[in-house]
C-alpha cells in the first residue's frame, strides 16, 4: 500500500484526505501547509513519522516545530516541491490557489499518482502538467467532485463519442439574484454556502462562478475537449456531481452524496473502489428531487471570464487566477464590493494580455504581473 503525502493538510481537503487515509490504513509519509501553527503541529503529533512542511513558516513558529519534531521538519516551496517528490507516493494536492503548481509539477515529475484538488494547477498551467507527467510517467486523477465525475462516466468510452461534458453549480448563496442586489452583497453572506463547507476564497469563487470557471479550464485540460464542448448548468442540490452527453443523445451521470470523502477516496484507492468511507448514511433518490437551470452569465460575468481566459489560452489562464486571488482577497477585507471582484478580474486580464506558457518560469511571471496589475488598480481606489 503506498504512501500519502498530504498538501494543504490543515484545510478541508486536508483533514477529509486524513481521516480517509487513516480508514484504509495508509501510512502519511508526509504534510505540508502554507503555515506553521497549532493546528500543523497537531497533525505531526498524529502523524509521528510524516515529514513536515510550511511553505510560510512563522520564525519562533518555525523554532518551536524544529525543537518539538526535529529532522522532520523543511521550510518553504523548495520543501514542498521535495516532499510532493517523495518516491513511490500518493500526492494529494489540497492547497488553494497558485502556490500549489510546483508541487503539483514535482509529483508528476516525480512518477507519483497525483491526486488533484488544487484546480488552479491545471487551469494555470495544464500543458506544463501534462509535459511533466510524460517526462516522469506520473498520473494524475482529479479530486474535485465535477471532475471526479467526469473521469468516472468517461471509464472505457471513446472520447470520440463524446458532444458534451456538462459540469453541475449549486448557484452557491447568489443563487437567482440580481446584479442590483449582488452589488450590495457582503462578505458573511458570500460565505455562507449552502451545500459545502470549504476554505474561504473557494466559497467566494464559488459565489462568484470563478470556481465553476477554473473547472471548465480545468475540463478542458483533462479531457482534450474544446470549450465550446463544455458548458454548466445550475443544480441547487448537490447531487448529480456532472454529466457526459453522447453522439447518440444518452446522458451518463455521476449522482452521490455532497461528500469530498469520496472523490478523495477513489483517487487514493483508483482502479479500485472500497467501503472505508461508507460509514455515512446513503442517499435516498426518493427524498431529493432533482431541478436544473441555466446560470444568469450577467448576473454572474466571471464564468464569461473564465471561457475567455481558457479559449485565450497562454498565461491568460494563470493571469484570470491570480486576478481572481488578489479581488477575493481585497474583498474579505472589505476593500471591494462583490460585484468589483469580476470587474478587476477583467481589468487585469485587459493589462496583462497574453503571453506564451512555454515554461513554467513563464506561468510563475504572468501570475507575479497579475498580482502587481490588480494591486495597482486596487491602490488607484474606488469600485471598479
Amino acid at each position: 500500500m503506498r504512501s500519502v503525502v498530504v498538501l494543504g493538510a490543515t484545510g478541508s481537503i486536508g483533514l477529509q484526505t486524513l481521516e480517509v487515509a487513516e480508514r484504509l490504513g495508509m501510512p502519511v509519509a508526509g504534510l505540508a501547509a502554507r503555515r506553521s501553527g497549532e493546528e500543523l503541529a497537531a497533525l505531526a503529533d498524529r502523524f509521528p513519522r510524516a515529514r513536515i512542511t510550511a511553505v510560510e513558516p512563522d520564525p519562533s513558529g518555525a523554532a518551536l516545530f524544529e525543537d518539538l519534531f526535529g529532522g522532520r521538519c523543511r521550510w518553504g516551496a523548495q520543501a514542498l516541491a521535495e516532499l510532493a517528490a517523495l518516491p513511490g507516493c500518493i500526492v494529494v494536492n489540497g492547497i488553494v490557489g497558485a502556490a500549489g503548481l510546483e508541487a503539483s509539477t514535482a509529483a508528476l515529475e516525480a512518477g507519483n499518482r497525483l491526486a488533484l484538488a488544487n484546480k488552479e494547477s491545471l487551469a494555470a498551467a495544464g500543458p506544463l502538467m501534462a509535459a511533466a507527467a510524460e517526462r516522469g510517467g506520473g498520473e494524475l486523477i482529479p479530486v474535485d467532485s465535477e471532475h471526479s465525475a467526469l473521469f468516472q462516466c468517461l471509464a472505457g468510452e471513446r472520447t470520440s463519442e463524446v458532444d458534451r461534458l456538462i459540469l453541475t453549480a449549486s448557484g452557491g448563496p447568489f443563487r437567482g439574484w440580481g446584479a442590483e442586489e449582488l452589488a450590495g452583497a457582503g462578505v458573511e453572506q458570500a460565505l455562507a454556502h449552502p451545500t459545502w463547507r470549504m476554505g474561504p476564497r473557494i466559497t467566494v469563487d464559488s459565489a462568484t462562478l470563478v470556481n465553476k470557471g477554473l473547472e471548465v479550464i480545468e475540463a478542458h485540460y483533462l479531457f482534450g475537449l474544446g470549450f465550446d464542448r463544455i458548458e454548466v448548468v445550475v443544480h441547487p442540490q448537490s447531487i448529480v456531481h456532472s454529466l457526459v452527453e453522447f453522439a447518440d443523445g444518452s446522458l451518463k451521470a455521476h449522482l452521490g452524496p455532497p461528500d469530498m470523502r469520496i472523490p478523495i477516496q477513489y483517487a487514493l484507492t483508483y482502479p479500485e473502489r472500497s467501503a472505508g468511507a461508507a460509514d455515512m448514511e446513503r442517499f435516498d433518490l426518493t427524498r431529493t428531487p432533482l431541478t436544473f437551470e441555466p446560470v444568469d452569465r450577467e448576473a454572474f460575468p466571471s464564468l464569461d471570464l473564465a471561457y475567455a481566459a481558457g479559449r485565450g489560452g497562454g498565461t491568460l489562464p494563470a493571469v484570470f487566477n491570480a486576478a481572481d486571488e488578489a479581488a477575493v482577497a481585497a474583498f474579505l477585507a472589505g476593500r471591494i464590493g462583490f460585484l468589483d471582484i469580476p470587474a478587476l478580474i477583467a481589468e487585469v486580464m485587459e493589462a496583462c494580455g497574453r503571453r506564451e506558457a512555454d515554461s513554467l518560469a513563464a506561468v510563475l511571471e504572468a501570475d507575479r504581473e497579475a498580482r502587481r496589475a490588480a494591486a495597482a488598480a486596487l491602490d488607484r481606489g474606488g469600485r471598479r
